[in-house]
């Protein structure tokens, strides 16, 4: 897992662009266009007998019921997409919205109807103008029948797939996924696999950022080998996530360095306008923690999203310390601060403290919960978990009636 976790640059780029559903549906059409032409390239290979019992004619009305029938489909595929993108940003939050756009069924859904489309338009030309023979309509048909049967077992998934895609809990599902994948890879690899933070030199180089937003990367493998081959130690003083700007230093440099130096570890560093959850731990977290507060508002009152949240949340921190670290110090002369527990319990439970606070069913889950990391892992979790728990029993004392603080004091309601 931390393999990509702790990819260089262009791996990074690369990654982002497989991502995207253009490149996706590019690749599809490209191959759909292929097959379409490579029949042609195949006649030679066809006995005439087979031509003679397939017919001439067999495979014109199957491509103009494909090209005409596949528009369609995309069109209402596309609606479909963007309808659950829409209801994710209205009813969950928008920051999860970008995990949905990146879903790799759903942009094969599109790319496999898109490039069907284009199969059969390019075959319905080449056949028109007599670039087929006898034996290259065979090699066509048969490719039309596996098409045919490729999108009948799309159509059937893409059905099955529009009953969760997008839904409330769906949308939890794959923010919790994300957020478990980017804690478990620190955990493996900590300090993004470099050196624990050290105190800086008063001599060290300061390496600003060059533009305003957030850290989105960080190129370990560049800052390492740049490291090594100039006889330097990297102070890395943003974290990805972190809101940076001109004014802002990202990294210190220790050692002997020029311009061109400064420039090159300030490459190192992507800063992007939105976060992304990939080397980011605690915006998985903060995603949670919004879904939670829009389940709790008035409009919403939707206590079970946030207990649902509320156990997520549980299970991506306990990874932090039940995942086994690989012992592997990649980057010695790169260091790295650690992440800060206080902000992560901060982060996802102090949003649900405050907009739960009148309600005794989130209230006793959040109290349990933190009970549970304490005991956890009382070296690490146990003083965050203390604070966190103290700030949300004052803020239901201000809320809850006496009944139900009672109760949460006593923990003797059967906890949602």
């Amino acid at each position: 897992m931390t393999g990509g976790y702790l990819a260089g640059r262009g791996a990074y780029l690369l990654h982002q662009l497989t991502r995207r559903i253009w490149l996706r549906a590019s690749l599809f059409s490209i191959a759909g266009v292929l097959t379409a032409l490579l029949a042609a390239r195949l006649a030679p290979f066809i006995p005439d007998e087979l031509s003679l019992t397939v017919g001439g004619k067999a495979v014109d009305n199957i491509l103009t019921i494909l090209a005409s029938s596949m528009l369609a489909v995309t069109t209402f595929a596309l609606s479909a997409a963007v309808t659950a993108y829409g209801a994710a940003t209205s009813t969950v939050t928008p920051r999860a919205t970008q995990l949905l756009i990146e879903d790799r069924f759903t942009q094969n859904a599109l790319s496999t109807f898109v490039g069907t489309f284009l199969f059969s338009i390019v075959g319905i030309i080449a056949l028109t103008t007599g670039f087929y023979g006898d034996r290259g309509r065979v090699v066509l048909f048969f490719a039309t029948v596996v098409i045919v049967a490729i999108i009948a077992i799309t159509l059937l998934r893409w059905i099955q797939h529009l009953s969760t895609f997008g839904r409330v809990q769906d949308t939890i599902e794959r923010v919790e996924r994300a957020a478990l994948t980017a804690m478990t890879a620190w955990a493996e690899a900590p300090c993004l696999g470099g050196a624990a933070a050290v105190a800086v030199p008063a001599a060290a180089h300061a390496v600003r950022a060059d533009d305003t937003g957030y850290v989105g990367h960080i190129d370990m493998v560049a800052l390492c080998r740049l490291a090594t081959q100039r006889d330097l130690i990297v102070h890395v003083a943003t974290l990805p996530g972190t809101f940076v700007h001109p004014g802002r230093a990202v990294a210190q440099v220790e050692g002997a360095c020029d311009a061109a130096t400064l420039a090159a570890v300030r490459r190192a560093f992507a800063v992007k306008p939105d976060r992304n959850f990939d080397q980011d731990p605690r915006f998985g977290l903060i995603v949670l923690s919004e879904i939670a507060a829009r389940a709790l508002s008035p409009a919403t009152n939707d206590p079970g999203t946030a207990i649902r949240v509320i156990g997520g949340a549980h299970r991506v921190l306990a990874a932090l310390i039940d995942t086994q670290a690989d012992g592997a110090r990649r980057f010695e002369r790169v260091h790295v601060p650690d992440l800060d527990i206080d902000d992560l319990f901060v982060d996802v439970f102090r949003p649900i403290a405050r907009d739960g606070a009148g309600v005794v069913e989130v209230q006793l889950r959040l109290q349990a919960t933190l009970a549970a990391l304490a005991d956890h892992a009382p070296e690490r979790f146990g003083a965050a978990a203390r604070a966190a728990s103290r700030s949300a029993m004052t803020r239901a004392e201000a809320a809850l009636d006496v009944g139900d603080l009672a109760a949460l004091r006593s923990g003797d309601v059967q906890r949602g």
